[in-house]
């Protein structure tokens, strides 16, 4: 069982962590700018609940499998990649359909945003790697069962990026329901929106 100071320490390291930009909080900026707060709230309480299957695969060993498998941890980087550009370019295909109110525009639900959230964290090697290297900093090996103080630690991670995931949506969210009572702006928004999701599915793809 972690002790109180086991959580404090990786509590203050897991928040700069999900604080420092990332592609996770890129995604939840520009899709809250473009759809509004709850849009970006669900998109990023997904991405912080994907962290849950990362949690299980360091817990249980399977990271450093898919880690040391050239064939798998590529695999999983083009389906990752594939899958933002896919998104990207939904986004930059819609017609601006943003509602001031906050609401989701388009046909798009808060549920399936919430769902790619979640997909687009879960098939991400680059995520599975950080959980691997990341987690087991902080476990105190003379306490044993390592595998169940990594699964608590990444229950952590998970509660305090759905705080910090959803507070990011929600402000920018609120700035993009600003924007959009100016014009056009909605359509430009979600054009950044997606081409944030395209160049990030670009560099996942690309990266060696």
């Amino acid at each position: 069982m972690i002790d109180s100071i086991q959580i404090l320490g990786f509590l203050a390291a897991a928040m700069l962590v999900t604080l420092s930009p990332g592609p996770d909080n890129l995604m939840i900026l520009s899709l809250g700018l473009s759809r509004g707060r709850r849009s970006g709230m669900a998109f990023g309480l997904g991405c912080a609940l994907g962290c849950l299957s990362h949690t299980a695969l360091a817990a249980l060993g399977i990271s450093a499998a898919i880690a040391a498998s050239p064939m798998l941890f590529t695999g999983l980087k083009l389906a990752g990649g594939a899958y933002l550009v896919w998104l990207g370019i939904g986004a930059l295909r819609s017609s601006g359909a943003m509602r001031i109110d906050g609401k989701v525009g388009g046909d798009e639900s808060l549920g399936l945003l919430f769902r790619r959230g979640l997909l687009a964290n879960a098939i991400n090697p680059k995520v599975i790697l950080f959980f691997l290297a990341f987690l087991p900093q902080f476990v105190d090996a003379d306490k044993g069962g390592a595998g169940w103080q990594t699964a608590q630690l990444g229950v952590l991670f998970t509660f305090q990026a759905c705080v910090l995931f959803g507070l990011i949506g929600w402000f920018a969210g609120s700035l993009g329901g600003w924007l959009g009572r100016h014009g056009s702006a909605g359509l430009w928004l979600d054009r950044l929106a997606g081409g944030v999701f395209v160049a990030l599915g670009a560099k996942l793809i690309l990266d060696r």
